[in-house]
C-alpha cells in the first residue's frame, strides 16, 4: 500500500469556479489562467476539464504552453510574459499562442520575423501597459503609438487587446486601483481597442474594470484573493484537498516536548497524533504551533515543528483517534488561506509550491 498523502483535485469544483468568474462579468470573456502547473493542481488535467467551457487559456511562458499542446489542448493560449526570444515568435504563430507584448525587445522580435518573412499565420497580440504597478508593460504615453505600429504590422492580427495589471485590487475600495483604471482609460482613449484589466480580485470586486477579457486565476482553484472576506467568497469551491492519515498516537505528560527543537511543550497531559505529511509534501515548513488541521473532520492544532515527512497534532480534545484515521491539511472545510496565514505566507504560494510527491487524484472529470 502506498503512502496515504494525496492531493484530491475536484474538477467539477474547478468548472464551477470558472462559471462563477464568467457570470460576474457577463459582458466579458474569461480567460482561464493555468500557469505554474495550474497553481499546483496539474495543468493538463485542469485544462482538459475546462476546455469545453473556456475560450482561451493563459500561462507564463512558452514551455507551459507547449506542455498543454502536447497534452491535447487545442484552444488558444496566451503567454503572459511574452516571447523570450526571436524563435519563440515563430513557435507562437505555429501553435496559436497569443503573445503579450510588453517591451521594445518584443517589438524587435516581431519586426525581425516580418522582415525575414518567417510567419505563416497572423500573430494574435496583447499589448501590456504599465498603469502604475511598475513591473511589466509600456508606459501610458507610449501605448497609442505602439498600438498603431502593431496594427500596421503585416504579421499581426488586427484584433489587439490592450492589457494592464492591478497592484492592489485585493483591497476593497482601494484608491490606487481607481488611479490605475483612470490612467488606463486615458491612455487608450480614441483607440477603440479590446481591453483586459482584471485578475481574480478585479473580477470579484471591481466591475467597473471588467474589460473585453478578464484573467481569473487564483479564484478558479477555490480560494479567495482577498485578505478580508468578500461577498462572493462563499460561493467559491475548494478544488484541492490535501489529505493524509494518522500513523502513530501517543500520550505526552505535562511539561514534555514534541518535535525538533522542543518548540511545543505540553501544558497538560496530552494526546499527540503523528501524521504522514510534511514540507516534502508541500505542507508549509513555517506553520506555527496552533495551525488548524482536521482529524476525523474535527479541528485540532499543530503541535511542534513541521518535519520533512511528518507533523504532530494535539488531539487531546477530540475523542478517540487511532492509527489510520483521516486527516485534512486543507480543503473544503479548512481554507488554504487560513493555513497560509498561520504560516506567514499566502494561499498562492502553498498551491504553487505543491511538489509531485503527493499523488494527485482527479475526481468528477
Amino acid at each position: 500500500m502506498s503512502r496515504p498523502t494525496q492531493a484530491i483535485i475536484d474538477l467539477e469544483a474547478l468548472r464551477s469556479n470558472y462559471r462563477l468568474a464568467d457570470s460576474l462579468a457577463p459582458q466579458s470573456q474569461s480567460i482561464a489562467v493555468v500557469k505554474a502547473n495550474a497553481y499546483g493542481h496539474g495543468a493538463v488535467p485542469c485544462a482538459k476539464a475546462l476546455e469545453p467551457i473556456v475560450p482561451a487559456f493563459a500561462v507564463a511562458s512558452i514551455d507551459e504552453a507547449i506542455e498543454l499542446r502536447e497534452g491535447g489542448i487545442r484552444k488558444p493560449i496566451l503567454l503572459l510574459e511574452g516571447p523570450f526570444s526571436f524563435g519563440e515568435v515563430q513557435i507562437a504563430s505555429e501553435h496559436e499562442f497569443w503573445l503579450m507584448i510588453e517591451n521594445h525587445n518584443h517589438l524587435a522580435f516581431i519586426e525581425q520575423c516580418e522582415h525575414k518573412k518567417l510567419i505563416c499565420k497572423p500573430l494574435k497580440c496583447w499589448l501590456k501597459m504599465d498603469s502604475g504597478m511598475h513591473r511589466l508593460g509600456f508606459m501610458p504615453f507610449e501605448i497609442a503609438a505602439i498600438y498603431q505600429k502593431l496594427k500596421s504590422t503585416s504579421i499581426v492580427h488586427d484584433e489587439i487587446v490592450v492589457a494592464t495589471h492591478f497592484a492592489t485590487a485585493d483591497v476593497e475600495g482601494d484608491a490606487f486601483v481607481k488611479e490605475q483604471i483612470d490612467c488606463f482609460n486615458e491612455a487608450i482613449s480614441g483607440l477603440g481597442c479590446l481591453t483586459s484589466l482584471c485578475n481574480s480580485a478585479g473580477v470579484m470586486a471591481w466591475p467597473q474594470a471588467h474589460g473585453s477579457w478578464n484573467r481569473p486565476g487564483f479564484m478558479l482553484y477555490g480560494a479567495s484573493p482577498f485578505e478580508l472576506p468578500q461577498h462572493n467568497d462563499k460561493t467559491l469551491q475548494s478544488v484541492m484537498t490535501l489529505q493524509s492519515k494518522v500513523i502513530s498516537v501517543r500520550n505526552v505528560k505535562k511539561g514534555e516536548a514534541v518535535g525538533y527543537g522542543k518548540t511545543w511543550i505540553a501544558q497538560r497531559d496530552s494526546r499527540i497524533a503523528t501524521v504522514t505529511v510534511g514540507y516534502g509534501d508541500g505542507y508549509p515548513r513555517h506553520a506555527k504551533n496552533g495551525t488548524p488541521i482536521l482529524v476525523n473532520n474535527q479541528r485540532c492544532k499543530l503541535a511542534g515543528r513541521v518535519s520533512m515527512d511528518m507533523i504532530t497534532v494535539d488531539v487531546t480534545d477530540v475523542g478517540s483517534v487511532n492509527i489510520g484515521d483521516d486527516v485534512i491539511c486543507w480543503g473544503k472545510d479548512l481554507p488554504i488561506n487560513e493555513v497560509a496565514h498561520y504560516s506567514g505566507t499566502i494561499g498562492y504560494e502553498l498551491m504553487t509550491r505543491m511538489p509531485l510527491r503527493p499523488s494527485r487524484i482527479y475526481i468528477n472529470a
